[in-house]
């Protein structure tokens, strides 16, 4: 059996660059067997055993990628992912012009992205993501006519998003998540007609979103969040982008109301606004029945009135709802009893810093999945209900700062899996149950500025896994410290 030497040393090369083999993966790479049965090779039955793959992903392997990598000429595809590469991505890859797939991501390659591997004309998948990539994004790479899916994200590329760029009009996906890229969004990627994923957040982006891009209607998935993006949202967006399944603008400067036109994009399943000033009128979400995260928080979208919260009610149509986060919005009125009916699969509901009235409702135990439970600083009034002890997953209860009433329900000794209470700022009265010494995990414990008297329960001082604050400051207690008080200043800040 023949073969190609250039090949064959090439592959030598390459392996004499890897300082890291934990697996043996190129231990069978030696003259014993013909170079195309070496691991992770594949070669042409029809070019006389042309070397057309190189597969080495998820081998732990670590070195430098040799710039004899440029003489494997037939290369179709070349996948080193999740590995240990380092130092530069040789430029000698600009050689394969048969190269279809180019996958780098998830090593530590450094120095900038070579910009002659626009000469892979080929190419169809380009991922560097995860590396620690630094420089531009080469302009060139806008030549790549049949590139659909260009992944950069997670390095440390800087300047801006290459107008080139909107001439790749095969692309599909466009993912240059958390790098340092500045300037706006060009207005030619509006130009890509075939795109389903546009994703530049965690960037230092400013500017507007080109109107070109929200006439995108193929987009599924649209990520710009952590950036310093202004502007308002399109009233028509909903229409515009009728595929909309991820809608991620959280941590931006967008100003305006809401487009009541969302109530189109029936395949959303995450929206993230949160971190913005979104001001006005709450769109119809009854027919969203896909959403799975729904965080609103730190806007304006509340008028501090009775029926601000109908848009909860048309949330109990999404059954894979497991995060509402909706806090610091100026919401009012009072909490509709139609919480109770939201989404079982439900993680984690947060609705504190509003200016809701009213009592806490008792189905709130329905959500027994919940794990995180948010509702301080709002004006909610009476009991603690004790039916919150059905919430058997919680991790986290928060209900400081209201004019509750009433006493500690010793219920809540049942939810064992708590590490964080704060029940501080409110009105409650009678002893601290003992049974809150049952929650093994508490870490953060607050029961400040109440009316709470009798003596400090052992069972609750002395909980070994406090080890952040325990708070019990301003209240009415009798008695003498227990001796527990000693082994917890060691471990956590206490406050008597």
């Amino acid at each position: 059996m023949g073969g190609n030497e250039t090949d064959r040393l090439a592959l030598l090369a390459i392996k004499a660059q890897i300082t890291q083999d934990p697996h043996n993966v190129t231990s069978s790479w030696n003259e014993s067997i013909h170079f195309c049965f070496w691991h992770g090779v594949t070669c042409s039955r029809r070019h006389q055993q042309r070397v057309t793959s190189l597969d080495l992903q998820s081998q732990k392997l670590a070195g430098s990628l040799s710039p004899h990598i440029g003489n494997l000429s037939f290369l179709r595809e070349l996948e080193l992912q999740n590995n240990s590469f380092s130092n530069k991505i040789p430029p000698e890859i600009g050689h394969l012009r048969r190269l279809q797939v180019l996958s780098l991501h998830n090593n530590s390659f450094s120095g900038p992205i070579p910009y002659n591997i626009s000469y892979c004309s080929n190419l169809i998948f380009m991922n560097f993501g995860f590396n620690g990539l630094v420089g531009k994004i080469p302009s060139e790479f806008g030549s790549l006519s049949k590139l659909r899916q260009f992944v950069l994200q997670a390095n440390n590329l800087t300047g801006k998003i290459p107008p080139s760029l909107g001439n790749l009009s095969s692309l599909e996906a466009l993912a240059a998540f958390e790098n340092n890229l500045v300037g706006s969004i060009p207005t030619s990627l509006g130009q890509l007609k075939n795109l389903t994923f546009l994703s530049v957040g965690l960037n230092n982006l400013s500017g507007t979103i080109p109107p070109s891009i929200y006439n995108l209607s193929a987009l599924r998935s649209f990520f710009v969040k952590f950036n310093q993006i202004q502007g308002r949202l399109p009233s028509d967006l909903g229409k515009t982008l009728p595929n909309l399944q991820i809608f991620s603008i959280a941590g931006n400067q967008f100003f305006g109301s809401l487009p009541l036109s969302l109530s189109n994009t029936t395949s959303l399943r995450i929206l993230e606004i949160q971190y913005n000033n979104l001001t006005g009128q709450m769109p119809d979400f009854r027919k969203l029945h896909n959403l799975y995260r729904f965080t609103i928080e730190q806007n304006h979208l509340g008028s501090g009135t009775d029926g601000d919260l109908t848009f909860v009610s048309d949330l109990t149509n999404a059954t894979e709802l497991k995060n509402l986060l909706i806090n610091d919005n100026y919401f009012g009125g009072s909490l509709p009893t139609s919480i109770s009916n939201l989404s079982t699969k439900l993680e984690r509901f947060w609705f504190y810093r509003n200016q809701y009235h009213g009592s806490i409702p008792t189905d709130i135990g329905n959500l027994f999945n919940l794990e995180s439970l948010a509702m301080g600083e709002n004006s909610l009034t009476g009991n603690i209900p004790t039916e919150i002890q059905k919430l058997s997953s919680l991790l986290e209860l928060e209900i400081s700062f209201n004019p509750l009433s009433g006493s500690i329900p010793s219920s809540l000794g049942n939810l064992t899996k708590l590490y964080r209470l704060d029940l501080g700022g409110n009105n409650l009265e009678g002893v601290i149950p003992s049974s809150l010494g049952n929650c093994q995990q508490l870490i953060f414990l607050n029961l400040a500025n109440n009316k709470l008297s009798g003596a400090i329960p052992q069972q609750v001082i002395g909980l070994p896994s406090l080890s952040q604050l325990l708070n019990l400051s301003r209240n009415h207690f009798t008695g003498s410290l227990p001796m527990e008080v000693g082994k917890l200043k060691s471990r956590c800040t206490g406050r008597f």
